[in-house]
C-alpha cells in the first residue's frame, strides 16, 4: 500500500517537518539501498585490508598507482545529469499512469439519472451496466498488476467472485478459443452499450441525448483502460535504463578503489586523497553512494506502480471500491434524495460568515486585499492634465522638400490620391505627409483616404436644410428658388488649376441626391418641392417645325413637305384603294367602277408602328450605297434595315389580301396580282399622315 505521510507534514514547525520521517523503515531509502550499501562497504574494507596487511612495498606502490588512476577518471562519468533526467521521466510517467486509471462513478451517476424505472427490469439494467464496467477494469488490472493477477488468476475466479455469470463466462471462453491473443477487456463495454440501446427502445431512456452521453462515457472508460494496457506494453526505452544502471554501478566500482586510503610517506606520487588522518570509514563516499544509489532505486520502484512495492498503487482496493460505489449509486441511491427543507440561511439569502469553533478561532482569516489597495492619490494628483502635443506642432517643418506643394493639396499628396469634383486625374511625383488644408466658404470636411468619404455640403444635406423648419431662418414660410452651390465642390474645383504638377491620381467626387431620403425628411404639413418652385422661369418654349424629307412616286407625291405647325390634331381621312370589280382584271389598271375599301381602324393602329418604321427606313435607302465603303457596323445596320423592311412588307401584303377576300366573297380569286411597290408606298403615305397628325408633345419613334 502507498505510504502516506501528508498529515504529518501539514504544518512545518521547528527545524523541519521531514526530520520525523527519517526514522521510518517502510518505503524508506534505507530499505531500498541497505543491501547495496553493505556490499559496497564489504568490498571497500576488503581492499583496504589487503593494502594494509597483505601487500609488500612494491605491491603497495602498484596499488597506489591504481588508486590514483581510478580517483582521477571517476569524475568523468556525468552521473548527476543521467540520473536526474531519468528520474524526471519516470516520475512523470508514474503520475500519468495513476491519472489514467478510470473510475466508474460518473457512469454510475449517468445510469442512475437517465435509465428510469423502479421495477425489477430497470434495476437489473442499471446494476448490469455498472457491473460490466467494473469487470472491464478488473480484467485490465489482472493483466498489468501481479497483485490482481494473484487474486483473479482465471476467469473462473471472476465467476466465483460474482463479477461474471456463467453465460457470460461461456462467451468469453468461446472468444478466447477463436482469438486467444487479443485482450477481451473491451467485451463488457460492448455489452453495456447494447443494454443502453435496449433501454432506449423500451422507453426507459427518454431522449437520444442521454443515450449519447452514456455511450460517450462508456467509450471514455474503455479508452482509459486501453491507456493502462499501453503503459504496460510500452515502457521507458531499455537503452536508457541500461545506460543509467551501468553509469551508477561503474561509478561506484571505480569509487570503491579510487577512494582508498594510502600511505603518504612511502608514496612517490602526489595523490589527492592522501591524508595524515588514517581513515577507517569512508564517510563522504558512503553519503555519495547513498544519494546516487537511492536515486536509482527510486526510479526502479516507480517505473511500474502496479507491482508489489511499498509505494505501488493499491489496485485490489480499487477493485473492491469501484464495485461497491457503483452498486450504491445505481441501486441504493437511485432517484433518492433527502427531503427538501429550507436551509438555515433561507431568510438571509447567504450567510455573512460561517461560525468558528474555539479551536478554529485562531485561524480566522480576512478577505484578501489587492496589491494596489494601499496606493492613495491626493486630489491634486487625480486631476486630468491636457495633452502636451498640439495639432499645430504636428505640421512638418518648412524646410522639408515636399513643402513646395500647395497647402490645400499637400495632404492628398501623402497617399497620391486626390478628390476633385470634375473627375480629372493627375499623379503627384512625391509623397507629402502634411494635413494643412484651407477650405472655402462653409468648408467641407476633408476627404480621408483611409476612412470613408464624408460630404457636409452635399446636395442631399442642402435639401434637408431647405425643407427643415428648424434649420430655416424664416421659420419655414419661404422656399428658395435655387439650390446654392456646395462650398465643398467649389473648394475642390479651385484645386484643379494647381493639380497639373503632380503625378498622383485624382478621383472625381460625384455629388448625388438621394430623392427618397429628401422626401422622407420633409415634415408633415410642409409643402413639397415642385419643379415650378425650383425653376420659376417655367417650361422651355416649343421648338420650331422640322422639315421632313419628301418622297415621290412615279406619278404623284405621297408625303407632306413639312410637319404641321402647332399642337392641333389634323383630321384623318381614311385612304381609298381602287380595285377593279371585274374578276381577272389587275389592280391599278384603267379606271373602272372602284370599290372603296375602308381599312379597319384597329388594324391600322396595329400597323402604325411598323409603317412608320418603314417610312423612316425607306427614307434611308440612299444610305445603303455606302455599305461597301463604311465599316462593319454600317453593313450590319444596313442588313438589319433590309430585314425589317421585308418583314413589314410581307405583313402589309397579307393584310391587303385578307381585305380583298372579304370584299370579293366566294367568287373572288384567292390571290391578287398587285404591284408590291405601289401598295407599299401607298401604305407608307397613310402611315405618314397618321404620324404627323399626332400631338407635338409626343416624339416620333423613328
Amino acid at each position: 500500500m502507498t505510504v502516506t505521510y501528508t498529515a504529518e507534514v501539514a504544518t512545518c514547525r521547528g527545524l523541519g517537518c521531514f526530520l520525523k520521517l527519517l526514522l521510518r523503515w517502510r518505503a524508506s531509502i534505507y530499505k531500498l539501498v541497505y543491501i547495496d550499501l553493505l556490499l559496497f562497504l564489504i568490498i571497500y574494507y576488503t581492499l583496504s585490508i589487503i593494502y594494509r596487511f597483505a601487500l609488500n612495498e612494491d605491491g603497495k606502490r602498484k596499488f597506489e598507482s591504481v588508486v590514483a588512476y581510478c580517483n582521477e577518471y571517476s569524475d568523468l562519468i556525468p552521473l548527476s545529469f543521467i540520473l536526474g533526467f531519468y528520474v524526471s521521466i519516470v516520475m512523470t510517467r508514474w503520475w500519468n499512469q495513476y491519472t489514467a486509471i478510470p473510475w466508474p462513478d460518473s457512469i454510475a451517476v449517468f445510469v442512475s439519472a437517465t435509465i428510469h424505472g423502479n421495477d425489477e427490469r430497470g434495476r437489473l439494467m442499471r446494476r448490469t451496466i455498472v457491473r460490466y464496467v467494473c469487470v472491464c477494469l478488473t480484467l485490465v488490472l489482472s493483466n498489468i498488476s501481479p497483485r490482481v493477477k494473484k487474486r483473479f488468476p482465471t476467469l473462473d475466479h471472476f465467476v466465483d467472485a460474482g463479477l461474471l455469470l456463467e453465460n457470460e463466462l461461456t462467451i468469453f471462453q468461446s472468444l478466447n478459443m477463436k482469438f486467444p491473443k487479443p485482450s477481451k477487456h473491451w467485451l463488457p463495454i460492448v455489452w453495456a452499450s447494447s443494454i443502453v440501446t435496449r433501454a432506449r427502445k423500451e422507453g426507459r431512456i427518454r431522449d437520444d441525448f442521454a443515450v449519447k452521453t452514456l455511450i460517450d462515457e462508456l467509450n471514455k472508460f474503455r479508452g482509459n483502460c486501453g491507456s493502462l494496457i499501453h503503459y504496460d506494453t510500452i515502457s521507458v526505452p531499455l537503452v536508457y535504463t541500461q545506460v543509467v544502471t551501468i553509469a551508477v554501478y561503474s561509478y561506484f566500482l571505480t569509487t570503491v578503489m579510487g577512494r582508498q586510503w594510502v600511505e603518504s610517506a612511502n608514496s612517490k606520487q602526489k595523490l589527492s586523497n592522501i591524508s595524515n588522518i588514517d581513515l577507517y570509514f569512508p564517510f563522504f563516499t558512503t553519503l555519495q553512494f547513498f544519494f546516487y544509489m537511492g536515486w536509482l532505486k527510486v526510479a526502479e520502484t516507480l517505473i511500474n506502480p502496479f507491482g508489489e512495492d511499498d509505494d505501488d498503487f493499491e489496485v485490489n482496493w480499487i477493485v473492491d471500491r469501484n464495485l461497491q460505489v457503483s452498486y450504491l449509486i445505481v441501486d441504493e441511491m437511485h432517484h433518492d434524495h433527502p427531503e427538501l427543507i429550507r436551509d438555515q440561511y433561507w431568510d438571509e439569502v447567504f450567510p455573512t460568515e460561517l461560525p468558528y469553533t474555539a479551536a478554529a478561532e485562531p485561524f480566522r482569516e480576512e478577505h484578501p486585499v489587492p496589491s494596489t489597495a494601499g496606493i492613495q492619490l491626493s486630489a491634486a494628483q487625480q486631476e486630468l492634465q491636457p495633452s502636451s502635443v498640439r495639432i499645430d506642432e504636428m505640421n512638418p517643418p518648412s524646410d522639408l522638400p515636399y513643402t513646395k506643394f500647395r497647402t490645400d493639396v499637400a495632404d492628398d499628396a501623402v497617399s497620391g490620391i486626390h478628390f476633385m469634383s470634375d473627375g480629372k486625374i493627375s499623379r503627384s511625383a512625391s509623397r507629402v505627409s502634411s494635413r494643412d488644408r484651407t477650405f472655402n466658404g462653409g468648408g467641407s470636411t476633408p476627404s480621408n483616404i483611409g476612412g470613408s468619404l464624408t460630404r457636409v455640403n452635399s446636395v442631399t444635406s442642402i435639401l434637408r436644410r431647405l425643407f427643415s423648419k428648424e434649420d430655416r431662418p424664416d421659420g419655414g414660410n419661404k422656399t428658395p428658388g435655387r439650390i446654392p452651390n456646395s462650398s465643398s465642390s467649389a473648394s475642390l474645383q479651385n484645386r484643379v488649376s494647381g493639380a497639373g504638377a503632380g503625378g498622383s491620381t485624382r478621383i472625381g467626387v460625384i455629388e448625388e441626391v438621394d430623392e427618397q431620403m429628401t422626401i422622407q425628411s420633409i415634415r408633415p404639413g410642409d409643402p413639397r418641392p415642385h419643379v415650378q418652385s425650383i425653376f420659376p422661369q417655367g417650361p422651355p418654349p416649343p421648338s420650331a417645325p422640322v422639315d421632313v424629307p419628301s418622297y415621290k412616286n412615279r406619278n404623284h407625291d405621297l408625303l407632306s413637305i413639312s410637319a404641321p405647325v402647332g399642337g392641333a390634331r389634323a383630321h384623318y381621312t381614311r385612304p381609298q384603294v381602287s380595285v377593279n370589280n371585274s374578276i381577272g382584271s389587275r389592280v391599278g389598271g384603267s379606271p373602272a367602277s372602284d370599290i372603296q375599301i375602308d381599312n379597319p381602324e384597329g388594324n391600322l393602329e396595329e400597323q402604325q408602328q411598323d409603317n412608320i418604321s418603314l417610312r423612316s427606313l425607306s427614307s434611308s435607302q440612299g444610305s445603303q450605297n455606302f455599305s461597301n465603303s463604311d465599316d462593319d457596323f454600317t453593313r450590319l445596320k444596313t442588313e438589319r434595315i433590309k430585314q425589317r423592311r421585308d418583314k413589314a412588307m410581307r405583313k402589309l401584303v397579307k393584310s391587303i389580301g385578307s381585305s380583298r377576300q372579304a370584299i370579293a366573297g366566294s367568287n373572288a380569286r384567292s390571290s391578287l396580282e398587285l404591284d408590291g411597290e405601289t401598295l407599299l408606298l401607298t401604305e407608307l403615305a397613310e402611315a405618314s399622315k397618321i404620324a404627323f397628325s399626332s400631338s407635338s408633345s409626343k416624339p416620333e419613334n423613328v
